[in-house]
């Protein structure tokens, strides 16, 4: 009974229930003048955060087209207004969630803070600031030149290093906080956060800080991996509806390969290693389907916890791949850029057909 009510209180936090830990009754929210500010939660944010990769990924394959490597043009079909009209699509949609969070902030802050308490909901409040890192990396280039930019790329990373200092100190600090109890994969996300802003400080010339956010997201990826290598039972059990967040473990170290490429400004042997084990740890979910079979029965937000981990090994892929320009590495990143597409193309269909049972997910638990 009890490991049934730890998974009850799991679903709820990335569902939109109570995250409270101390507390199994659920909570229910005031009377709001706009009832979607009740149903929406920080896990939307993860919608966001394939939209800016997939945004990232199609700027970098319509920058490609025009080279003369040949296996580039099969992706000829994404002409460059193409990434024009995916990343304004991109751009609206976190705007609107972001406007969206902000009045759930002000006027359902008991909900905000009840997401931040539990520990897979305070692992999601990393999403909003990874995808606005990644819709301006992904912006047009002409915007990379705007004062503001800058600004804004430490502004958002300044955040993320701010829920580190929180995070990881009650990891090590607070005795219910303890990693070894409360690890588990959406964990990876503060790892993500960490090497997505190493490589966006990166390229805007602060080499040094990125090697600190770097230092810190790549010490704790090894550290969080050992942990979940070695959980017991008795830890905090996972729910079946977050399955989808097991591609985390491949998502970070892809991330990682990137961003390493970044700060050195080459794709060398450090990042290549990161990108085959970020393969090989793909390789091994992609064998376990079954694994997943019971997550994908009805739809819900963790769904696109499949998509972005793709995309950033399609980028890494792409990177590798520019830099041998032999052997199996550009069919590598044709294929994985391809499984990326269809997979962020269907979500996508799917999620506009079926928006409306998306956004009642969360009616059960705040009636």
């Amino acid at each position: 009974m009890k490991g049934e009510t730890e998974i009850n209180e799991a679903v709820d936090a990335i569902e939109g229930g109570s995250m409270n830990n101390t507390n199994n009754e659920i909570t229910k929210p005031s009377h709001s003048r706009l009832p979607i500010l009740t149903k929406i939660h920080v896990g939307y944010f993860f919608i966001c955060l394939s939209f800016g990769a997939q945004a990232l990924l199609w700027k970098s394959l319509s920058k490609h087209n025009k080279d003369s490597y040949s296996l580039w043009h099969g992706f000829n079909f994404m002409p460059s207004f193409a990434f024009l009209l995916l990343w304004c699509v991109a751009l609206f949609i976190a705007t609107t969630l972001s406007l969206l969070y902000v009045l759930k902030c002000i006027f359902h802050f008991d909900m905000v803070k009840e997401e931040f308490s539990h520990y897979i909901g305070v692992n999601c409040m990393y999403a909003p600031w990874i995808s606005w890192l990644l819709m301006l990396q992904s912006a047009p280039m002409i915007l990379h030149t705007t004062p503001c930019y800058r600004a804004l790329c430490l502004a958002f990373s300044f955040m993320i290093l701010v829920i580190d200092v929180k995070l990881y100190g009650q990891w090590f600090t607070t005795k219910r906080r303890f990693l070894s109890i409360v690890a588990n994969p959406t964990s990876q996300v503060s790892v993500i956060g960490n090497l997505v802003s190493a490589r966006v400080i990166a390229e805007i010339g602060w080499k040094e800080s990125a090697v600190v956010m770097f230092s810190i997201g790549s010490v704790f990826y090894l550290v969080i991996f050992i942990t979940l290598y070695q959980r017991q039972k008795s830890g905090n059990q996972f729910p079946t509806v977050l399955r989808p967040a097991y591609f985390l473990f491949f998502a970070a170290p892809s991330m990682a390969s990137l961003a390493w490429k970044s700060i050195l400004g080459a794709f060398v042997t450090p990042s290549k290693m990161l990108l085959f084990l970020s393969f090989f740890l793909f390789m091994s979910q992609a064998c376990r389907p079954a694994m997943f079979k019971k997550s994908i029965k009805r739809l819900n937000v963790t769904w696109w916890l499949y998509s972005f981990p793709l995309t950033f090994l399609g980028l890494a892929c792409g990177e590798y791949a520019e830099d041998v320009k032999s052997g199996m590495a550009p069919w590598l990143m044709l294929v994985i850029c391809m499984v990326s597409v269809l997979v962020f193309i269907a979500l996508m269909i799917v999620t506009v057909l079926r928006i409306e049972m998306l956004l009642n997910k969360s009616a059960p638990f705040i009636s």
